[in-house]
């Protein structure tokens, strides 16, 4: 009798769980969706609630790592997010020993996102223009990070914000990312650098990890198609410090260019008109 009760509760649980999988099967997507978008609503609130606690008007002296933390954790969900898959190359060339000034040119808004994935390791902070402190909550994070605004229509506002990131340097506190083009390119190409920046690795005797990257423009319009976007990350060379001494900033930014060039390409080189 034991046996018979146990096939027969068995049986019924069979059943019943087949049943109930067969008529709640259409509701599994929606399920799916809702907990997708219930993860990314946590996701957000839990950011936001983070930045409300950033004052803009205190200054940062130093790298906050638990937002630095926080930051590379969203930016690895975003790449996944945004289906993007980065091809690094050269990063083992990465200086492992000091601070040094990273240059690379400029094509996209994502561009600070993908150096900061693949320099995880190097404590990045970006010159920024100072617009971008003005963005809803990344403008918190990169003040916490301890990013520095530059305002580009105020020579000496701009050479503050330089002295400011030779100490930063000095301090041991983060290595400098720059954009030395000054802005994103409109039409892909490799557009002349603004020598100031190079400064920074004069100063405090760093070397220059120079950088390209491509194809980070086409992330909006392939994930229009849900289709992949591959971006090439390139650690091209790394100038150490003892070749920067007596140099001019100019020479070294034409030194710079060509390197980025050699990578890039020659289509990629902007034509200045005569």
């Amino acid at each position: 009798m034991l046996l018979k009760g146990i096939a027969l509760v068995s049986l019924i649980l069979a059943v019943g769980t087949t049943a109930f999988a067969h008529t709640a099967l259409w509701l599994l997507p929606a399920l799916f969706l809702g907990s997708w978008l219930g993860l990314l609503l946590i996701a957000f609130v839990f950011l936001w609630v983070l930045c409300l606690a950033v004052d803009l008007d205190k200054p940062q002296e130093h790298d906050s790592r638990f937002y630095r933390a926080v930051m590379y954790v969203y930016i690895e969900a975003l790449i996944c997010l945004v289906l993007v898959r980065v091809h690094a190359k050269g990063l083992e060339k990465t200086p492992k020993d000091g601070r040094f000034l990273l240059v690379c040119n400029h094509l996209f808004i994502a561009d600070p996102g993908i150096l900061l994935h693949c320099f995880r390791g190097s404590q990045l902070a970006f010159i920024t223009k100072q617009e971008n402190q003005k963005l809803f909550i990344i403008g918190k994070i990169m003040h916490k990070i301890l990013c520095q605004p530059l305002d580009r229509e105020n020579d000496r506002a701009a050479l503050k914000t330089i002295l400011k990131c030779i100490q930063l340097i000095k301090d041991d506190e983060v290595s400098i990312g720059v954009f030395p083009e000054g802005y994103t390119s409109k039409d892909g190409k490799l557009h002349p650098f603004r020598a100031g920046a190079f400064k920074i690795a004069q100063k405090t005797n760093v070397p220059i990890v120079v950088c390209t990257i491509q194809n980070t423009r086409q992330i909006f319009s392939n994930l229009r198609h849900l289709r992949h976007t591959d971006v090439e990350l390139h650690l091209v060379d790394v100038i150490p410090a003892e070749d920067l001494k007596g140099r001019t900033t100019v020479d070294i930014s034409n030194q710079v260019y060509e390197i980025m060039i050699a990578d890039l390409g020659e289509p990629f080189r902007f034509a200045v008109e005569n």
